[in-house]
């Protein structure tokens, strides 16, 4: 009896094992189609030969790493690295400040103040080539509505989209207008997990204001900081249609970025093969954040 119930037991485990198979097996199909075959399609055409031509011969000769050496030593690839920096740490910096602030200011509780948090979604749920004509038109210098503003009340109008000095500073505000949404969510979130008696406590010992913002907030929401950043680094490289649409990488090349590169390389000048390798560098660059990232929180966890 109690071989048999034994072996009744291991086939009821079997079935069980079998059933949840079965449930991951759609996700995982779903991942290799949509996910893993883009990613290794994109990376076997780095290292080809890959242009129109491939379309119709079906010919795409293996040319190892020179995709790679022709996207380094390319013209725009110093600039474009540099314009990537500038424009990952500009986003993030004001992203982040500004939606702590904003998630701060919502903790209070006021009238209205669910209706203006659900207002503050809208940038983020517009399709970005909407949001990117929208400010294109904000932005012009001779009808556009800020400048109109700045001389009503004496200043000059500002080339927000066509100087070279100030272009990627204009893609970058308006870069930072489209991520504020996304930072106050999550920081509004990692707000409300601190318990109240810590501050309450705080405050018996003289510590209010920035003392328990300091003391209090920042290291509660170390966590949820750090994934904040971790995946504004890795969505603001990738940036494409918010440039496209404002300057389409221009003027003089001023915003372009390595996103930039690899789209225009690739869907203009038809270079499908260093379109590839230029973004599998961006892709590097984000494991590399992504890899800092989780080592910084395994420390963290062990400590």
């Amino acid at each position: 009896m109690t071989s048999a119930t034994t072996i009744r037991a291991r086939r009821r485990i079997r079935r069980d094992d079998v059933v949840k198979f079965m449930f991951v097996v759609p996700a995982a199909i779903y991942v290799l189609l949509f996910f893993g075959y883009p990613i290794v399609k994109n990376l076997t055409m780095s290292f080809q030969e890959y242009t129109t031509k491939t379309f119709f011969t079906g010919e795409a000769p293996w040319v190892g790493l020179d995709n790679y050496v022709t996207a380094i030593t390319s013209n725009l690839f110093g600039p474009s690295l540099i314009n990537t920096a500038l424009f990952t740490a500009g986003s993030l910096i004001g992203q982040f400040v500004v939606g702590l602030a904003l998630a701060l200011f919502f903790q209070k509780k006021f009238p209205l103040s669910s209706v203006m948090r659900a207002l503050l979604l809208l940038p983020w749920l517009l399709p970005l080539i909407v949001a990117s004509a929208t400010w294109r038109s904000i932005l012009d210098q001779d009808s556009g509505i800020l400048n109109r503003f700045l001389g009503a009340i004496g200043l000059d109008a500002v080339p927000w989209l066509t100087s070279p000095d100030v272009a990627l500073i204009a893609v970058i505000i308006v870069n930072i207008w489209v991520g504020i949404p996304f930072n106050v969510t999550l920081l509004y979130g990692g707000l409300q997990d601190i318990p109240e008696e810590l501050y309450e406590a705080a405050a018996l010992d003289g510590a209010t204001g920035w003392k328990a913002f300091w003391h209090i907030t920042l290291p509660n929401l170390r966590a949820v900081i750090s994934v904040t950043l971790v995946l504004g680094v890795v969505y603001t490289l990738k940036v494409l249609d918010v440039i496209l649409g404002l300057t389409g990488g221009g003027p003089a090349n001023a915003t372009q970025t390595i996103a930039i590169r690899s789209y225009q390389t690739s869907f203009v000048d038809f270079e499908f093969g260093v379109g590839a390798a230029f973004s599998n560098i961006l892709i590097l660059i984000s494991l590399v954040f992504a890899i800092i990232y989780l080592r910084g929180t395994r420390k963290a966890a062990d400590d």
